[in-house]
């Protein structure tokens, strides 16, 4: 592979077209050397595909800081300039992909809503779309759908799901498995919808169909007995088989319910009637991969397992259309793999030699012929930088956010340290220039049931940028980490799992890499919630708290969210709620200055934990900052780049001036 040094297109926007203020940093973020428009931004290239043909590579790019996203189709032998520039006026293209030669397949969305009356109400409105790029035509179907996958004996038509087009990227809701969804062969030339198959209460989901549109795996959660019932089709079934059951009224079952990777993952290339399983069996604490026989409704070898961490996932061969597994994966410095292919292992050592600080590399598209792909790398020097390989060479199309340079961003280092119960935390941290110790800011988003671990963090790169370090805890209940370290955190929302935040602190510290007098807590969501309870500790570590879009009141989160009948999972909810510490009733005992941020259009947290929290707080005659984000939803890929430049102008004049005397 050669490297050229010139981008082969114009998707490596500049300053002048972004329209962005690069004006020296104000006082308020005197050691910064980016300023915070540029963290503020919405990935400006946010995804590029290439055609199955190879013939043509689509790039979906937002051109100006307040501007929405297009869509952009280059011929791949001149890409100098678009064969097609698209849109959706007056919704917005928000995401786009390859379904075969000439069809495109994506969602959008429009704001139509300005209030959330209920739990995960959304202000915006969603369709579904196939652009036809020999007609130059979109054909579209009202409301939000998932891709499932193409249907190779249908190429016109691809398989679609009622829900989701936009996943959740915090993926801590742990009944969307067991809610009926719709399926439905979506014809891409008309836009019309057949039904597959409709989710019932006994069977509601699908949550593994194979390469053909065949559904192969689905596990129910039945109220009558308590049980997780796990059922496998083999091609051409019409009806299901179970093959295990698992007592999850056992507190310790709940790992394979919330822990999100246990299942069939995959299939194998050469025969269809073996399978592969994620489990972790005969009470071994990690989960491993093992091979499924779909003809007996056995399970087989154990085929891979790491000694730190879960298997998470399956990554298949880059060539669309071949279904071989190549790889297993799991977690640690980054998403790891343990290979069982030689030469797609060689293809990644290969790309991971040329692409400068090349961490998280994935081939995200490629031709039939494997001449042509689209290869994406993201960490802690690179925001997200998408490459294409063809014929041998290798070039840069664009970036995530192009105006921020490798050597302004910090090195990411992945350490273990001890709890004060012995339990080893896996973490993060940002590193800043310069020589400590450094100010630290402990930094917690949502889940908490979630793995955190860090490529490329935009807040923490921001912090950092600013002098901060930045500890990143995957606390006790993180998933991905094995069954012990998860159910460590049972019932410990506020107890443990906040020492476990306390004790990296206090470790780093130790090693004489943070100054004890200048640390301050963040968090979002969950992390919100443990800003809250920081700031309210006994003896307290921190010089302040920032809390965004927190759950400020647990237990009304948890009564106006009820939604199951087994026992051990209400009560695993429960725990996050009514028992526990409840931030709203520790108003009185916080003790260190308190930010707070939350959107007014939050549908994950809803905004009554801001407003609740805000008078309870002045009540008891506490003085603190509370900031509202207009029009801000929960997620970080709802926020719009005002919403950003609001939150990050605020976190950083907060951190230099308000945290604690004399600020952080």
């Amino acid at each position: 592979m050669k490297l050229l040094k010139a981008p082969l297109m114009a998707a490596m926007v500049g300053v002048s077209a972004l329209g962005l203020s690069v004006a020296a940093p104000s006082d308020t973020q005197a050691q910064a050397s980016v300023p915070v428009d540029v963290w503020a931004l919405r990935s400006v290239v946010n995804a590029v595909q290439v055609s199955p043909d190879g013939k043509h590579v689509l790039v979906h790019k937002v051109e100006s800081r307040d501007g929405e996203y297009l869509l952009e189709i280059y011929s791949t032998d001149d890409l100098s300039k678009p064969l097609r520039r698209l849109n959706a006026d007056p919704m917005e293209i928000v995401s786009a992909q390859w379904v075969s030669n000439n069809f495109i397949f994506g969602t959008a969305w429009q704001v139509n809503r300005s209030t959330v009356k209920r739990p995960e109400q959304d202000v915006r409105d969603y369709l579904a779309y196939s652009y036809n790029l020999e007609e130059n035509e979109f054909s579209k179907a009202a409301g939000e759908f998932q891709l499932i996958g193409t249907l190779p004996k249908e190429p016109n038509k691809i398989l679609i799901a009622e829900g989701n087009a936009i996943p959740d990227p915090t993926g801590v809701d742990p009944f969307a498995a067991f809610r009926p969804r719709a399926y439905y062969k979506f014809n891409l030339e008309s836009g019309g919808k057949e039904l597959v198959m409709k989710g019932n209460s006994k069977f509601p989901t699908v949550q593994r169909w194979d390469s053909d549109g065949n559904p192969r795996y689905t596990s129910v959660l039945d109220a009558n007995d308590g049980k997780l019932k796990e059922y496998y089709r083999k091609p051409g079934d019409g009806s299901w088989t179970l093959f295990q059951e698992t007592d999850m009224e056992d507190q310790g079952n709940l790992y394979r319910i919330l822990g999100g990777i246990h299942g069939i993952a995959g299939f194998s290339a050469d025969d269809p009637n073996i399978g592969y399983l994620i489990d972790n069996r005969d009470g071994e604490d990690k989960a491993a991969l093992y091979e499924f026989d779909f003809n007996t409704g056995s399970v087989g070898e154990k085929l891979v397992a790491v000694e730190d961490a879960d298997i998470m996932g399956l990554q298949l061969h880059s060539i669309p259309g071949n279904d071989k597994v190549v790889a297993a994966r799991y977690p640690g410095a980054k998403m790891e793999r343990a290979w069982f292919d030689a030469d797609e292992k060689a293809l990644y050592d290969a790309l991971e030699q040329q692409i400068p600080y090349a961490h998280q590399v994935t081939i995200t598209s490629r031709s039939v012929d494997g001449k042509t792909m689209i290869v994406q790398n993201v960490g802690p020097r690179d925001p997200g930088s998408f490459w294409m390989v063809k014929n041998g060479q290798l070039a840069k199309l664009g970036s995530r956010n192009p105006l921020v340079n490798p050597e302004q961003l910090s090195d990411v280092k992945y350490i273990r340290y001890k709890a004060r119960d012995g339990l080893e935390i896996p973490a993060y941290i940002t590193i800043p220039k310069g020589e400590g110790p450094f100010p630290l800011v402990v930094q917690h988003n949502g889940g908490p049931h979630v793995n955190g671990m860090v490529l490329y963090d935009e807040i923490g790169q921001m912090l950092a940028n600013a002098g901060y370090m930045v500890l990143h805890p995957e606390n006790r209940i993180s998933t991905g980490w094995g069954q012990k370290h998860f159910d460590a955190g049972y019932g410990e929302h506020g107890l443990a799992m906040q020492d476990d935040k306390d004790d990296g602190v206090k470790y780093l510290i130790e090693q004489g890499l943070v100054d004890p007098d200048r640390v301050a807590f963040m968090g979002w969501s969950y992390g919100g919630y443990a800003a809250l309870v920081a700031a309210s500790r006994e003896n307290n570590l921190y010089q302040c708290s920032i809390a965004v879009a927190a759950v400020a009141d647990a237990e009304k989160q948890y009564m106006g969210r009820r939604n199951t009948d087994l026992k051990a999972l209400d009560e695993w909810s429960k725990r996050r709620g009514t028992i526990g510490v409840n931030p709203i009733n520790e108003v009185s005992k916080v003790n260190i200055p308190l930010l707070m941020v939350h959107g007014d259009v939050d549908r994950r947290v809803m905004y009554y934990h801001f407003k609740d929290y805000k008078k309870a707080f002045e009540a008891a005659g506490k003085k603190g900052q509370f900031v509202t984000l207009e029009g801000a939803d929960h997620f970080s890929n709802t926020l719009m780049f005002d919403h950003q430049q609001q939150l990050f102008t605020k976190v950083l004049d907060y951190l230099a001036n308000d945290c604690g005397p004399g600020g952080l």
